[in-house]
């Protein structure tokens, strides 16, 4: 073998490699271990429910900032033990006002004085906050009735610092918008439990999940995901961050791959730079299994893309002698015709599934490239325009 044929399958190895391991051999091996090790949370006493304060942030949301606030009325919990403080980014539509409406119900509002974006006012909401459990979520989210009781019942556990709810993805009833989101998203959530059952989850859902009010008052850089950064603050103070299966969330899918898109780029980005502030928690010396899961859930993932285009370079080189090398060169380029329409597809109508999965799949993975290089830049962007979504209570 010459040396270029075996630089060419090294190319075409290490792709397989990663993310092989990345999507299976990672969930494999946490299925393995929590058969060995299966951890759960103790349910507290009824009677000593604690003061819950929910979070709630929102940039110019007035088309869904009064079905999230009737939404968190609505969840069951004891009376006068539940605070909500939606936190307007300088909101300029009819946000503020329509949250003014709720004072009677005892709904407060926390008016920043100019845009800092999500992390900013968080940290500037901390000082309100009186709860000893902090629940943040998000406008486009509806929360089911019966999930907080659930996610606030963790924290019976002492060892417990960081409660996450478990993201059902939803779509219009009738509708098939981006199935491919649909899919990941309830792999993620399958992942996560598995997380749950050895040690804990790396990061917290930002769409509901819960914190103690000391972890959450810790200040975060504005342009950092506090969410993420959520469970590696706890692990830092000696907590763990659990998965909840029965705290149930309803996100709704996006209607479009170029949001869809945009929206990974910006969460990934600032995954990446949260991580890098936290750092030291990858090394397996002193972190153990957490650090083995950080490596293995995040760092894994956003390596995949790369060794791709890699593994591209390789099968091209290898496709001169092999048969199999030019058929895999046609299958990528078919599957790469079938994001490409599903990329193109009109905004608005539902993409089919045979286009819907490897649309989203390529998307996620050019995100990734694209937020590595944002990261690299050192791009700070602590504010955006939130991904916009429709509302809906039922999916399919």
């Amino acid at each position: 073998m010459s040396l270029m044929s075996l630089v060419a399958w090294i190319l075409v190895a290490v792709p397989v490699v990663v993310t092989v391991y990345a999507y299976a051999g990672y969930p494999l091996l946490l299925g393995a271990a929590a058969r060995v090790r299966r951890r759960r949370p103790a349910a507290p006493d009824p009677e000593a429910w604690p003061l819950v304060s929910i979070s709630l942030p929102a940039y110019n949301e007035e088309a869904q900032i009064r079905g999230a606030v009737e939404s968190l009325l609505a969840l069951d919990y004891p009376a006068g033990r539940k605070q909500i403080l939606v936190v307007s980014d300088a909101s300029t539509d009819a946000t503020d006002d329509i949250v003014r409406e709720y004072a009677a119900r005892g709904v407060e509002l926390l008016r920043m004085p100019e845009r800092g974006g999500k992390t900013a006012g968080e940290n500037a909401a901390a000082a309100y906050l009186r709860g000893e459990i902090v629940v943040n979520t998000d406008a486009s989210i509806r929360i089911r009735p019966d999930a907080l009781k659930p996610l606030v019942a963790c924290f019976a556990d002492p060892s417990v610092g960081v409660a996450s709810g478990r993201d059902v993805s939803v779509a219009r009833t009738g509708e098939d918008k981006n199935a491919g989101e649909a899919g990941y998203v309830g792999y993620e959530m399958k992942v996560r439990a598995l997380e749950t059952a050895v040690d804990g989850i790396i990061g917290a859902s930002g769409c509901f999940y819960a914190i103690r009010s000391h972890l959450h008052r810790e200040p975060l850089p504005e342009h950092l995901s506090r969410d993420f950064a959520s469970a590696l603050i706890a692990r830092e103070h000696g907590y763990r961050a659990v998965s909840v299966d029965e705290a149930v969330c309803f996100v709704p899918r996006t209607n479009s791959l170029h949001r869809e898109y945009r929206r990974k780029v910006r969460t990934m980005a600032r995954g990446m730079e949260t991580l890098q502030f936290k750092r030291h928690l990858m090394n397996p010396l002193r972190h153990g299994v957490f650090a083995w899961m950080l490596l293995s859930h995040k760092v894994a993932r956003w390596m995949v893309p790369w060794t791709l285009l890699a593994g591209v370079l390789g099968v091209c080189l290898l496709a001169v002698d092999h048969v199999w090398a030019r058929v895999a060169l046609a299958s990528g380029a078919g599957v790469g015709l079938l994001a490409a329409a599903g990329w193109l597809w009109p905004e608005g109508r539902g993409i089919p599934r045979l286009l819907a999965v490897p649309a989203f799949a390529v998307t996620g993975n050019l995100a990734a490239v694209s937020a590595s290089l944002r990261a690299l830049r050192g791009d700070e962007d602590p504010t955006w325009e939130p991904t916009r979504r429709d509302v809906v209570l039922t999916g399919n």
